[in-house]
């Protein structure tokens, strides 16, 4: 109804049914409001009460800074903390004065008094070391046979750049996040040294069969292992929508990045092995993977903190409360009888 019909043309019958569908219309609409003043009152969202990674939370305004002290007096007679100083410097600098600056008297030598002691550190300008190699080849004639001369460890033909360069472009890439454009801009401001993008990717594509051996070694282990933990989170590649596994245990920690948030990707990875406990969430993907399943604790504790945010006063605060001795016990495991484990749990 999108206008009031003329009310003096309406039947008693009419009007009575009109006035029934304006009230079932204004039932609707106030609770439609109560439903909206309800999630309104709700705490909001973060990595502390509900799945939400770190990386979302909102950023709050900091407190103002408190004001620094003033520059810092030497080692001598300085009172507080501060960087001590190095056990071996690499050069030392001896400044004396000459003479007085009030009356010209030139300083003897017992005239002259330590006032300070302090560090300056410096990088040293760092620049690339070209090794140019010159390859000769025996040839004999008798046999037309060419012996190429046999090259040191490193200096083998193919890529210019060696190890040392590829290793700092791998831990930059990898460990850093820093995309090509700017690892190239990286390379020439810091060392002098152009390299370009198709270089970098040429170089990372060389090494990458070393880092598939020390995967497969990784890999290895939770395929063996007793217990193995899972969970897994949305990931950009490429402008599309992928996922990050991470499957760990105590003793190693390992991500894949797939397209499928399935359960193939557990089987993929455990390669038919069956742990006898596996530990993840309530995602459906990982369950059914070992003989005895572990709901992950640290998940529940989330969802408890947010049901407390919400107003919950009587199951959530009684379950963390039942949660959090639960990790302390887990951390002190290994310190205690089997009888105290069982009587704990």
């Amino acid at each position: 109804m999108t206008e009031l019909p003329p009310l003096s043309f309406l039947s008693h019958d009419e009007q009575d049914a009109l006035i029934r569908a304006l009230w079932a219309q204004v039932q609707a609409l106030t609770a439609r409001g109560a439903e909206l003043a309800a999630r309104l009152g709700e705490p909001a969202k973060n990595s502390a009460n509900s799945r939400q990674p770190p990386s979302q939370d909102g950023k709050a305004n900091r407190a103002a800074k408190p004001q620094r002290p003033g520059p810092r007096q030497g080692s001598l007679g300085r009172k507080g903390g501060g960087r001590a100083l190095s056990a071996n410097p690499d050069e030392t600098v001896i400044a004396r004065p000459v003479y007085c600056l009030r009356c010209q008297a030139v300083f003897a030598a017992a005239d002259h008094k330590l006032v300070d002691r302090y560090d300056k550190i410096e990088l040293p300008q760092v620049t690339p070391v070209v090794t140019r190699v010159e390859l000769y080849g025996g040839h004999r004639q008798a046999c037309g046979t060419t012996t190429l001369a046999p090259l040191p460890e490193g200096l083998e033909q193919g890529s210019p750049y060696g190890i040392g360069i590829v290793a700092l472009a791998l831990y930059l890439r990898l460990t850093h996040a820093i995309s090509y454009q700017r690892l190239n801009s990286m390379m020439l401001e810091l060392f002098g040294l152009a390299i370009s993008e198709g270089a970098l990717d040429g170089a990372f594509q060389h090494v990458k069969p070393r880092l598939d051996a020390e995967v497969g070694a990784i890999l290895s282990r939770p395929r063996r292992a007793r217990v193995v933990c899972s969970d897994e989170t949305s990931v950009r590649v490429d402008g599309r929508t992928c996922w990050n596994w991470v499957f760990q245990n105590i003793e190693v920690v390992i991500h894949v990045i797939r397209h499928s948030r399935g359960a193939g990707v557990v089987r993929e990875v455990m390669d038919g092995h069956r742990p006898a406990l596996w530990l993840s969430d309530f995602y459906s993907a990982q369950r059914c993977h070992a003989a005895d399943w572990q709901i992950c604790l640290a998940h529940q504790l989330c969802d408890c903190q947010f049901a407390v945010e919400a107003g919950d006063a009587i199951f959530a605060p009684r379950t963390k409360a039942l949660l959090l001795p639960a990790f302390v016990l887990a951390r002190r495991r290994h310190h205690l009888d089997e009888t105290t484990r069982r009587q704990y749990r």
